[in-house]
């Protein structure tokens, strides 16, 4: 009985079937490593041709990962990565593009112009040099003023005070004198400053002033021809000065204050009232007077003469003593309270008024 015997594999054998399937176990190891280096590679190949080819070059259908077969029995380690795809030109975008051209702007033909010899020198006329450089401006109001256009000195006018259309407010200022004012000043403030002394050009040709106020300074002196040249004045208000007399004021009067001063009797003009035909309110309360001031002009209103020194009154002070019928109807505002003068003494000085002094009867 013939037996089949196994055939024992001989030392020589053993060692060839283990390399035959080591030299298997690397090729497949190889074919992974390669099919995962082509992966990456036409990945990096996809990415560059987006960012380098040109508009309508690259077509992103024909790399169709998903269809790749990387496990098959294609022979990677026989595949020539330099040859693989087709290669772009790049030459040939220089040729597809086309540069427009813009054609150069045209030429500007400049004028002739006349070029002097290099030797040429032009004469050129200076003006004189000035002997004496200008005086700054003086700040005090002893000589040009501090305000602006126009004034009556030609002067710059209201850099110190307020102007407001044609008024001048120069109240609580400190001011020392009466600064320069524009021409078409009409009304005119200063209270409640340091003023001592009122001269005859501070107001020179100032022809529209109607009203001047000088209310609470230190004046104790007022040049004479002050006031009288304004053809337009009104109202002087010289309240709570130091004065002792009154320069000579212009007929047009009609509003007098001149209380809380030191006036005396013979500082008055006789006869200062007189001719001011528009004369409504005089009021010299507060001061040294000893009568009166008389005459009157008919038009007066108001009289405020208290806290004087006035002891008596004349028969014609106030009434006609030729004229027993005349009637005063406009002064109906008299203050003689404060002197030592008895009223009932002098009843024929006030008989012709409407309403009877306001003052000591007994």
């Amino acid at each position: 009985m013939s037996g089949c015997v196994a055939k024992e594999s001989s030392p020589q054998d053993i060692p060839s079937r283990v390399l035959h399937q080591q030299r298997k176990v690397e090729k497949q190891i190889q074919k992974k490593g390669m099919a995962l280096f082509l992966h990456l590679l036409l990945a990096l190949k996809l990415l560059s041709s987006c960012l380098c080819a040109p508009p309508g070059v690259l077509d992103v259908d024909t790399f169709d990962l998903e269809n790749y077969d990387l496990n098959g029995e294609t022979e990677w380690e026989n595949i020539d990565l330099n040859n693989y795809g087709e290669a772009y030109d790049y030459d040939d975008l220089d040729q597809a593009i086309e540069v427009g051209t813009v054609a150069p702007p045209p030429a500007v033909t400049m004028p002739p112009q006349n070029i002097p010899p290099s030797d040429y020198v032009e004469e050129v006329t200076l003006p004189p040099r000035p002997t004496q450089a200008p005086a700054p401006p003086s700040l005090d109001f002893e000589g040009p003023g501090l305000f602006g256009p126009e004034t009556g000195l030609g002067l710059p006018t209201c850099l110190l005070c307020i102007c407001v259309s044609t008024s001048v407010y120069c109240d609580d200022n400190n001011i020392e004198g009466v600064p320069p004012l524009p021409k078409e000043t009409t009304y005119f403030y200063a209270r409640f400053n340091k003023i001592k002394h009122i001269k005859a050009k501070d107001f020179v040709n100032l022809n529209k002033l109607k009203r001047i106020d000088l209310t609470g300074n230190q004046i104790s002196e007022i040049d004479q021809d002050t006031f009288r040249s304004l053809p337009e004045l009104e109202d002087l208000l010289l309240a709570d000065n130091q004065l002792q007399s009154l320069p000579e004021l212009p007929v047009t009067m009609r509003y007098i204050d001149a209380k809380n001063n030191q006036l005396r009797s013979d500082g008055i003009h006789q006869e200062a009232f007189k001719d001011m035909s528009q004369l409504k309110f005089l009021y010299l309360s507060h001061n040294q007077l000893d009568y009166v001031p008389n005459p009157l002009p008919e038009t007066l209103r108001a009289l405020h003469l208290q806290y004087n020194n006035i002891q008596s009154l004349h028969e014609d002070t106030f009434c006609n003593s030729h004229n027993p019928n005349y009637v005063r109807r406009p002064l109906e505002d008299i203050r003689l309270d404060g002197n030592p003068i008895v009223l009932s003494h002098f009843v024929q000085s006030y008989v012709c008024l409407p309403r009877l002094p306001v003052g000591r009867m007994h």
